[in-house]
């Protein structure tokens, strides 16, 4: 009872704001437009997100305070180093990779020389060169380089204050231009280069070659809202209203992008996705106010029937809005660690609020007009006065074409409530497809359908998995991608080079420390200050279990004044206490044999070398730059969408309370679990991996679902007599039509987006496709077909009839029979 006075009211609250609304149509017409403008007027404050470190890699990671610990110890002089190997932060750096055209040796060819020259030879003659890396080698049997087919050389500036980084900037501008030049003048050998912000800008690239798309896909959906909303009649059709559905989308969006300028926020290229999800939303929000708006009674006044679309429509509309709210909500949270992630959902939240304001005042106010334009028998596109029929016989055929209409006059009552059914749409819906739907042939065709998309859905299910490259989220012909695709070729057969970082005082004399520390790092190849000593004295005899102050004597005064091991003295930190002299901490470099290219076997490799620093006896930490992005990434990345999940389960149960009827959300929470399930399952069969993109899309997923499918399963629950079957066809002739509509709009949007040469565009693409499909899929098949075989009961219960019921029903009777004879006695004289 509590749960059909909440409804009731809630439908008499929004049919009496339908009804203000449609009173001052101007003002709720004109204020959304100059609040976009003025907000819209913010984009001089446009700034774009320079650190993908800090939208990418996870804020509380426990990389970051390792690489603080590390600088701490070791603080850097970039100026003084020689091999990359030996800095823990990348700071700024230029890095090429040269290959021979023709598979050459690489150490026979003298290209690599002169380009070393031209990049290494500065214009006041100092000369500066860091290191190299030599890929796809071929060895002698005693460990001899035979041949190599690529030489990778690396460049490192140094940075410290904001000139010196601007002058970084553009020498790494030059360096690329020089590596073109370089190429271009020496066909024989090919170069890839990569600078510290050729990340960065191929990340900001995706904006702008999705431009000439976007533009695309937006005439598409204008042209195709419009096509949708139309009919032969031209009093009734709507095609203004599409259009006016669209532009309300994009005053919302306008109106969103102004808040977030004027509030300090950075555009990034995930931005591109909150157009499409403010688009699924609103499109459908405004398609199923249109489609109440043709069940209104044509003789009812204009405000009354803007009442009854705003009583019908905007009580569903308001509780997907809400969802929408939660879950990107608790996205937008502290608790989401990427800070991409969250401000991706802080900004969906800001968007969608708007697009709701928008719809129920802009919108709203639009179908006011429309109204008044129809009353008064007006031609849709044109509003001129549209003549009748004995006027229009005398047009030409074209003019006829243009204004036919049916008039109030020349059309019986029945003919009149049923004056949109012309619609394509509409006829499609009532005359074929739910028929064919809901046949009894029909039916066990879509279960075994069904059944053949569960268990693809769980082969990919299963092969699920999470993926930190951030080369997924750059358009595809830049500088990262070819550089990424040559390291992976040449030099993938050894990880990164990792710091092992021995941050307090050990024996490094005693013989059982040092045999530990050489069981930690077995099976690396080592760049080791500590191995170098040990065999030091072994060869000259000497024991290296020496005393401390022999030992560190001996590797102050000996071991590193040798100029073939002076290097080493910079991995060392000596401390004295108590007038002797002790190493207090120490690093050495390792590099690890890989089988394979997948970052997955680096990231194992990280958590087994985390796991015995905390077990082990001598403390270490191991770090190297890239596991800032790969730290627990994991699970960092799908907590927003575990949260966002736990969220509209919770709200599904709350507002079980406020619906008129429970079993609409079981039916909605199974269904969106059918369709979350499904998407993820065929995203893994498309080869996209669950990073950062794609969860968004999939919490996105939950709403799309709840949009479509709410009032579906509403309509059919709260439906009482006749049979299911019967119900089923009616929740979508009402519904289905608006779902149509959205869902071809929704897709004509889309397909540009996969011609664009990006792929963060790409997966972005794959994913909203697949929700929107598996969603559709769900929604005019799966449902209808299910829902007529599984409660709620349709079937009418008979009341008992007790002797005062009879005598009720026996005096209404009477009255009627007199009634009647009454008519027929006047209708005689």
């Amino acid at each position: 009872m509590l749960r059909q006075v909440l409804h009731g009211g809630l439908r008499t609250s929004l049919g009496r704001l339908g009804h203000f609304v449609a009173r001052h149509p101007v003002f709720f017409a004109s204020a959304p437009v100059l609040l976009s403008i003025l907000l819209g007027a913010s984009f001089s404050r446009y700034r774009v997100e320079g650190s993908v470190e800090h939208l990418l890699a996870p804020k509380h990671s426990l990389a970051k305070i390792e690489r603080s610990l590390v600088d701490s110890l070791f603080p850097l002089n970039r100026s003084k180093h020689r091999l990359y190997s030996d800095l823990q932060t990348p700071g700024r750096y230029g890095r090429v990779i040269i290959t021979s055209f023709l598979k050459a040796n690489m150490l026979d060819q003298g290209e690599g020389l002169q380009y070393h020259r031209a990049i290494t030879h500065l214009k006041d003659g100092r000369e500066v060169y860091n290191g190299h890396q030599i890929g796809g080698v071929t060895v002698h049997s005693k460990d001899r380089v035979k041949s190599a087919e690529a030489v990778q050389l690396t460049y490192y500036l140094q940075a410290i204050n904001s000139l010196n980084d601007m002058v970084a900037e553009k020498w790494e501008s030059n360096f690329c231009d020089t590596v073109q030049l370089f190429q271009k003048s020496n066909p024989n050998v090919t170069m890839y280069p990569f600078t510290s912000s050729s990340l960065q800008e191929d990340f900001q690239k995706t904006s702008r070659v999705s431009e000439r798309y976007l533009t695309t896909s937006l005439v598409l959906v204008v042209a195709l809202a419009m096509l949708c909303c139309s009919m032969q009649d031209c009093v009734r059709s709507k095609p203004w209203l599409g259009l006016l559905g669209l532009l309300t989308v994009s005053l919302a969006t306008l109106t969103a992008a102004g808040i977030i300028n004027l509030t300090g926020g950075k555009y990034n290229s995930t931005f591109l996705g909150i157009p499409f999800i403010v688009l699924g939303h609103g499109l459908y929000g405004t398609f199923e106010m249109l489609s109440s708006w043709r069940k209104t009674r044509e003789d009812q006044h204009v405000k009354e029937r803007t009442a009854a679309v705003f009583a019908d429509s905007m009580l569903s509309f308001s509780l997907t809005t809400a969802m929408y709210l939660v879950t990107f909500g608790i996205g937008a949270s502290p608790f989401t660690n990427i800070e991409a992630a969250r401000i991706f959902c802080c900004n969906s939240c800001i968007a969608i609020f708007f697009n709701y304001l928008y719809v129920l005042f802009f919108y709203g106010s639009s179908l006011v007009f429309t109204g008044y334009i129809e009353n008064n028998y007006q031609h849709s596109i044109f509003c001129r006065k549209v003549p009748k029929p004995e006027v229009l016989q005398e047009k030409p055929a074209w003019y006829r074409f243009l204004l036919t209409a049916k008039f109030s006059e020349d059309t019986t009552e029945s003919e009149e409530t049923n004056s949109y059914e012309s619609h394509l749409l509409v006829c499609f819906l009532k005359r074929y497809y739910c028929d064919w739907i809901t046949n009894t042939y029909v039916k066990p065709f879509v279960v075994l359908f069904y059944l053949i998309y569960i268990s693809f859905a769980l082969m990919g299910y299963l092969q699920v998995n999470e993926e930190s490259d951030l080369s997924n989220i750059v358009a595809t012909a830049t500088r990262t991608m070819e550089y990424t695709a040559a390291q992976q070729k040449y030099f993938s057969n050894y990880s990164p080079v990792i710091g092992f970082y021995i941050y307090e005082s050990i024996e490094y004399w005693n013989m059982t420390v040092q045999d530990d520390m050489l069981e930690y790092t077995r099976g690396f190849v080592r760049i080791s200050w500590f191995e170098s000593y040990l065999n030091y004295l072994r060869k000259l005899n000497i024991s290296t279990g020496l005393p401390r102050k022999n030992f560190t004597d001996m590797l102050r005064n000996s071991f590193l004044k040798t100029p073939s091991f002076a290097h080493f003295s910079e991995d060392i930190i000596f401390s004295k206490k108590y007038n002797e002299v002790e190493v207090v901490a120490s690093r050495m470099f390792l590099v690890a044999k890989t089988m394979e290219t997948k970052r997955e076997e680096l990231y194992r490799l990280l958590e087994t070398l985390r796991k015995l620093s905390l077990k082990s006896k001598v403390k270490f930490i191991v770090f190297n730059p890239s596991f800032v992005y790969m730290d627990r990434y994991a699970s960092y990345v799908g907590a927003p969408l575990q949260n966002s999940c736990i969220s509209a389960l919770f709200l599904l149960f709350f507002s079980a309370f406020l619906v008129a009827d429970s079993l609409i959300n079981v039916w909605l929470t199974l269904t969106v679990a059918s369709v979350e399930f499904g998407v993820i399952g065929f995203m893994t069969l498309w080869k996209v991996e669950l990073d950062c993109i794609s969860v968004l899309c999939l919490i996105y997923g939950i709403n799309y679902t709840v949009d479509n499918c709410a009032p579906l399963l509403s309509t059919f629950v709260l439906g009482k007599d006749f049979t299911r079957t019967k119900w089923v066809k009616n929740a979508l002739e009402v519904h289905g039509v608006a779902i149509l509509q959205s869902y071809l709009c929704y897709i004509a949007g889309l397909i540009p987006l996969a011609a664009v040469p990006s792929n963060l565009t790409r997966t972005l693409f794959r994913c909203l496709f697949l929700i929107a499909l598996v969603t559709f899929f769900h929604c005019f098949a799966i449902l209808p077909v299910i829902l007529t075989f599984l409660p709620p009961s349709k079937k009418k219960r008979k009341e008992k009839k007790t002797p005062e019921n009879r005598e009720e029903i026996e005096c209404v009777e009477m009255v009627d029979m007199d009634s009647t004879r009454v008519v027929d006695q006047i209708t005689t004289v």
